[in-house]
C-alpha cells in the first residue's frame, strides 16, 4: 500500500466518525461508481467482520451509498445518503458477509443497471485509505490513491506493450500496474495508476487497442466526477 503524503496517513477531510469505517467506506463506494460508469439501479452490498459489527454506528452503510452517489468524504449530506438513493431510484440492500475476508474492514459490492453489472471487493485499511482487491472476479489490487485507469481486454501477446506504448506517447509515467486473467487467451483486467491525470485522448486511444473491450479513467482524490443530487 502506497501513501501519497502525510495527510493520507492522518486522514482526509471528512464527515465522521471514523476514517476507516466512514471515509474509507465512502471511497470504496466512490471507486465502484467510477468503475461502473453511471448511477446503478441496484446495489447489493455485503459487509464483513468489523464493517458488519460496528458499521451502522459508524455510518458505514450511509458512507458506501454516498460513494455510489459520487459524493466526497466531507459532504454534509452523507447521513442522508440512503434516503437520497431511494429518491433517485437506486435500490440498496445490505447483508452480513459470510466466510473469510481479506481484511476486517471489507465490503463486497454488486452493482447493476441497464443490463450491465459490476462486482468489487474493497478493504478500508486506515486513515481513509483503501485497497481494492477484486473487480469482476479478477484478483487485481490497487489503491486508487493516484489517477487510475481500468482496462478490460482479451489476453493476447503484445497487448500490455501496446498499452504502455500509448502511455509513453502521452508522456504519462506508470506508477503501478496489476493484471489478472481468467485463463490463457481469455478475458483479462489491467489496472494502471499514473503519476498525473489521465487525458481523454489517452483513454480514447486505449479503447481502440485491439482486444480492449472497455477502458475507464478516474481520480477519486480530485473534486471532479459524479455527484447525484436529491431533496432528501
Amino acid at each position: 500500500m502506497r501513501f501519497k503524503d502525510v495527510f493520507s496517513i492522518i486522514g482526509p477531510d471528512m464527515v465522521g466518525p471514523s476514517s476507516s469505517h466512514t471515509a474509507g467506506a465512502l471511497r470504496i463506494g466512490r471507486i465502484a461508481r467510477h468503475l461502473f460508469g453511471e448511477q446503478p439501479e441496484r446495489a447489493e452490498i455485503a459487509l464483513f467482520q468489523s464493517f458488519a459489527d460496528t458499521g451502522r454506528g459508524h455510518g458505514t452503510d450511509a458512507a458506501i451509498v454516498a460513494g455510489l452517489l459520487g459524493w466526497q468524504t466531507d459532504d454534509l449530506r452523507i447521513p442522508q445518503a440512503r434516503a437520497c438513493a431511494e429518491e433517485l431510484g437506486l435500490g440498496v440492500r445490505f447483508r452480513t458477509g459470510r466466510g473469510m475476508a481479506p481484511h476486517p474492514n471489507t465490503a463486497e459490492l454488486h452493482l447493476s443497471a441497464n443490463g450491465r453489472s459490476l462486482s468489487l471487493i474493497g478493504t478500508s485499511v486506515g486513515g481513509g485509505n483503501v485497497e481494492i482487491v477484486n473487480v469482476d472476479g479478477f484478483d487485481v489490487r490497487f489503491s486508487a490513491a493516484y489517477p487510475t485507469m481500468a482496462i478490460w481486454h482479451r489476453d493476447r501477446v503484445g497487448l500490455l506493450a501496446d498499452l504502455t506504448r500509448w502511455f509513453s506517447r502521452y508522456r504519462l509515467n506508470i506508477g503501478f500496474m496489476d493484471v489478472d486473467r481468467s485463463r490463457r487467451s481469455g478475458d483479462a483486467l489491467t489496472v494502471i495508476e499514473a503519476d498525473t491525470g489521465v487525458p481523454e485522448g489517452l483513454v480514447a486511444a486505449v479503447r481502440r487497442v485491439n482486444g480492449v473491450t472497455r477502458a475507464i479513467a478516474f481520480d477519486v482524490s480530485g473534486r471532479s466526477g459524479p455527484d447525484e443530487h436529491c431533496d432528501a
